[in-house]
């Protein structure tokens, strides 16, 4: 059931707006005793999820009980990272969810069903697995909040994978990244129906039909000052308000151009970007519009690690982002890349497939580190002074000396890509 929907291209929705459209929803649903709520973690600060959790613990107060940040396999929050993006929330609220440990599952989808939507791109059975807290909790009440945009592992964030990869286990989460990367992540972003997505719709009917989840989804954008802006607020119990967040998201987050990108500068908000795990949003997001024998340069301040667990970040370190014949091979041979396949998966969505080269531009690795994943390292301080972050504008930009290029300044909030890859 649909709860609560607004939303346009060109709409602006105020804290005010996010107030009353969510506690108009809440109100419909009735009063609750014990609520979760699952909100993104710090890598989706700009999601506006951190407003939306203050304002349900301000609507349930001390029936809001528990506050399970959706880490899939992201390090925990610090107390200073809560206290930023959920001001004036009680930090006793928040659990950590553990990925290794701390989950049940509750379900398989069967091999034939994955092969089937996968276009017989893998035919292993998938585990639906989600946090114990979700599954034996005693909630009347979850409520799943995000952020509804173009990903690179299932084609459009948010709904039910807040909750089976947000609060996945190991096997859930390396399964399903696996299954978007051998089915080819071109064939996936900006998609709202996608195999992965058909996975996760599955368990959804089939396991956790039960389960009193309702989900909060926004869509954010750019104004024309370049501040972020809220366009739309959609909140549902099943699948209707992601589908209307997805159809809104295209038009406010997918930039559809009409020749490929020769030259693209991302800049890495070092608050928000410490891995290449997240950092190479800047790779997965602009991949369908670079030209062939393009220079994509990423200017990240903040870059220290390559992944943020510690066995991904060995992984990473040891087979490099190769390509996907590479990778495949690597992970037959390997099984610590076959026990690790969200690993795999982002290795084969971190490269160019050798079409176009990647410059990383590091805050805080070497350029042997960098180099020997397979990255091109420049120097930061060098190609900041160049690339000037303060003095680009977001699209084409022209320098004194006549270098055009196109600038990203987080791409974490877009999908690019060239009409003629695109397709339909």
């Amino acid at each position: 059931m649909l709860y609560f929907e607004r939303g346009a291209i060109n709409d602006q929705l105020s804290t005010d707006d996010l107030r009353r459209g969510l506690f108009a929803a809440l109100e419909r649903l009735g009063p609750r005793k014990k609520v979760l709520v699952v909100p993104p973690d710090f890598t989706r600060f700009h999601s506006q999820a951190g407003l939306l959790t203050r304002l349900a613990h301000d609507f349930y107060g001390a029936a809001l009980t528990d506050i399970l940040p959706a880490l899939g396999t992201h390090t925990a929050m610090t107390p200073g990272q809560l206290d930023e993006m959920f001001t004036g929330v009680p930090q006793d609220l928040f659990r950590v969810h553990n990925w290794r440990t701390g989950v049940t599952t509750v379900g398989e989808v069967p091999g034939e069903f994955v092969k089937q939507v996968s276009a017989g791109a893998v035919d292993f059975p998938w585990p639906a697995q989600l946090a114990n807290l979700i599954w034996t909790g005693g909630h009347d009440l979850i409520l799943s909040i995000g952020q509804v945009v173009p990903h690179e592992v299932i084609g459009m964030a948010n709904y039910n994978k807040n909750i089976f990869v947000g609060t996945g286990g190991q096997e859930g989460i390396n399964k399903s990244h696996f299954v978007g990367a051998a089915y080819g992540m071109e064939r996936m972003m900006g998609r709202a129906n996608t195999p992965v997505r058909q996975l996760l719709n599955y368990a959804s009917e089939h396991f956790t039909k039960h389960l009193p989840i309702v989900y909060v989804h926004t869509v954010v954008g750019r104004g024309g000052d370049g501040r972020l802006v809220v366009r739309g607020l959609y909140v549902s119990d099943d699948i209707s308000g992601f589908d209307r967040a997805a159809a809104l998201s295209l038009e406010v987050n997918f930039e559809m151009l009409e020749e490929p990108l020769k030259k693209v500068v991302v800049y890495l908000d070092p608050s928000e970007f410490k891995s290449t795990w997240l950092g190479n949003k800047s790779i997965y997001r602009t991949r369908m519009a670079m030209a062939d024998g393009g220079e994509l340069i990423v200017l990240a301040p903040g870059l220290k690690e390559f992944g943020e667990d510690p066995e991904i970040d060995r992984l990473i370190r040891k087979y490099g982002y190769r390509g996907t014949p590479a990778t495949l091979a690597a992970t037959n041979a390997n099984a610590e890349l076959r026990d690790n396949l969200s690993a795999a998966a982002h290795l084969i969505h971190g490269s160019s497939e050798g079409r176009f080269n990647i410059t990383y531009c590091p805050g805080h690795l070497t350029r042997a580190e960098i180099e020997r994943v397979n990255f091109q390292y420049a120097d930061l301080p060098a190609m900041t002074r160049r690339y000037n972050p303060a003095e680009l504008r977001d699209g084409w930009n022209t320098l004194p000396d006549g270098e055009r290029l196109f600038y990203i300044s987080n791409p974490a909030l877009g999908l690019w890509a060239y009409r003629g890859r695109f397709g339909n």
